[in-house]
């Protein structure tokens, strides 16, 4: 077992920090704060020190019901623009020193004034107290997914949540239910107001939607299995000579669809149990503008979010520099950017990656269409 690995699989072994666990679902009105409601019921009975930091019940009477019985941290009054607020109370939760806090929705962004601008951020000081955290989220709220999202139901995420810290959950639960049944479930008024219903209906809520954000959720609880199976047989020694670490380099240029080539190659890496490198080549002596260098910082940051390695290279040539770097890291898979030139300067200055294609042995390479 490599040292690298031995560091990754530290990630998972208790240090004196909180646990956490996330019910995850496709979208709003699974089930996912009834289903957090019902297992602290069930905690609270057995007596294990349980609190409820903040929950959002959306006027639902059976989720509010739930809620009879636990005992809840006052949460913090907040005035914002002649408006009152009232967000989880970080301090006060640390000062209770429960065994476990129920904290909803963990890409909610807080009101201007609270300590931390995101709840997730709230929930890593609770756990550096060694308070255990049972949260809730939404598929469509993970970073790495927010291009996929948008493709699916043309509707921008703009609250995500780091892929990191579903990455380092002690535990996932998916909270599923069918498509047709969630559309009775809204058509009820079980979760919207009945004015939003037909608006919902129209937009998120269409069938096609739900049916693809529902395989994203599923993906995404299979690939958690996948990692607690590896991680088991790495600590077992069960792994030896069989596990060949996979190796994604991504390559970028300085644009908007840097930061999507930085998720789509999160993804490969992360299915594949492996690593990525994202790698931008300068050409000596050229200076980038104002947009392009904030563009490619934007996709540097997303890739270090990620765990990614960030690496800049410098050469005239962009394939020459890449297929170097490829074969010097020994690549698995390179996922690259669709052409941005025309065919008559492919055809005067040769295709990128063609060359790579043609000058790269058992290398996976990953051409990502250009939306724009």
């Amino acid at each position: 077992m490599t040292e690298e690995e031995r560091r990754h699989i530290s990630k998972h072994v208790p240090d004196g920090r909180g646990r956490l666990k996330v019910f995850l679902g496709a979208v709003a009105g699974v089930g996912k704060t009834y289903k957090m409601l019902s297992e602290a019921c069930r905690r609270a009975s057995r007596g294990e020190n349980i609190v409820v930091g903040f929950v959002e019940t959306h006027g639902r009477p059976a989720t509010a019901a739930l809620l009879e019985g636990l005992e809840q941290v006052p949460l913090k009054k907040l005035d914002y623009r002649g408006t009152t607020f009232y967000e989880l109370d970080t301090a006060a939760v640390i000062k209770r020193r429960p065994e476990w806090v129920l904290i909803d929705e963990l890409a909610h962004t807080n009101v201007p004034g609270t300590v931390h601008a995101k709840r997730w951020q709230s929930i890593e000081e609770i756990r550096d107290a060694g308070i255990n955290v049972i949260t809730t989220l939404n598929i469509q709220h993970l970073e790495s997914l927010n291009d996929t999202v948008y493709e699916i139901t043309r509707v921008r995420v703009r609250e995500t949540v780091p892929d990191w810290i579903v990455d380092t959950a002690d535990e996932v639960e998916l909270v599923d239910l069918t498509p047709d049944a969630l559309i009775n479930r809204l058509k009820r008024g079980d979760i919207y107001h009945e004015e939003k219903i037909p608006q919902a209906l129209a937009n998120f809520f269409r069938k096609g939607n739900l049916v693809a954000l529902r395989e994203l959720a599923l993906q995404r609880t299979a690939e958690e299995v996948d990692e607690q199976l590896h991680q088991y047989m790495l600590v077992h020694d069960m792994a030896s000579g069989k596990l060949a670490r996979e190796h994604v380099v991504v390559c970028i240029g300085p644009r908007a669809a840097a930061t999507r080539l930085v998720r789509r190659g999160y993804r490969i890496s992360k299915r594949m149990q492996g690593a990525f490198d994202c790698v931008f080549v300068r050409a000596p002596g050229v200076k980038l503008s104002k947009k392009e260098e904030e563009a490619l910082q934007e996709a540097y940051e997303l890739a270090r979010n990620f765990g990614g390695k960030v690496v800049e290279l410098e050469g005239d040539s962009v394939a020459e520099e890449i297929i170097k770097y490829v074969t010097q890291v020994g690549a698995t898979s390179i996922v690259m950017g669709q052409s941005a030139r025309s065919r008559l300067q492919e055809i005067l200055r040769g295709s990128t990656i063609n060359r790579i294609m043609r000058e790269t042995e058992s290398i996976d390479i990953v051409v990502v269409a250009d939306q724009d």
